[in-house]
């Protein structure tokens, strides 16, 4: 079944906020670079890289069904953080919105009886709820830590170890 109309136009708003997910998340490794921890800036970096990889799943959806992906623009990313705590609660306020739209696309998929893309947007519910769990335990982490620098240090060692 071809996929078109409102919902082909709704994925690739979709596309487009995945892959500014990605410059998001690239930000925020920078960030997290300026402030000398690599670990912490390596795993914003494996999300950035995340990100495009769900851009991906979308852009083969649309084109295995016949639509035609399309990227819109990407502002650079607005970011303003000076801590640790203020990057993960850019990160997790970011996954916040990306879920809400998940949610949107499920309810327009049900709305326009499009059965062929809800395998997809499940995956994707599902995967919104591990990513907003994970980043908000970071953020928990981060808020018992406060600012003690060997808290810190370790936290950073612990998420070099996340594998892109």
């Amino acid at each position: 079944m071809e996929l078109n109309g409102k919902l082909a136009d709704a994925f690739n708003d979709q596309i487009t906020l995945e892959l500014a997910a990605s410059t998001v998340y690239r930000q925020l490794a920078i960030e997290m670079d300026m402030l000398s921890l690599p670990g912490i800036a390596g795993w914003f970096r494996a999300q950035a890289a995340e990100e495009v990889e769900h851009a991906e799943k979308f852009i083969t959806h649309m084109s295995d069904r016949g639509a035609h992906p399309a990227i819109g623009a990407i502002g650079a990313p607005a970011l303003s953080v000076l801590t640790v705590e203020a990057a993960f609660e850019a990160s997790l306020a970011h996954e916040k919105k990306v879920s809400e739209s998940i949610r949107d696309l499920y309810r327009l998929a049900q709305n326009e009886g499009e059965i062929d893309s809800i395998p997809l947007l499940n995956w994707f519910i599902e995967e919104q709820v591990e990513e907003e769990a994970t980043v908000g335990e970071i953020l928990d982490r981060v808020k018992m830590i406060s600012n003690d620098g060997n808290g810190l240090l370790r936290l950073d060692s612990e998420l070099a170890s996340r594998q892109a």
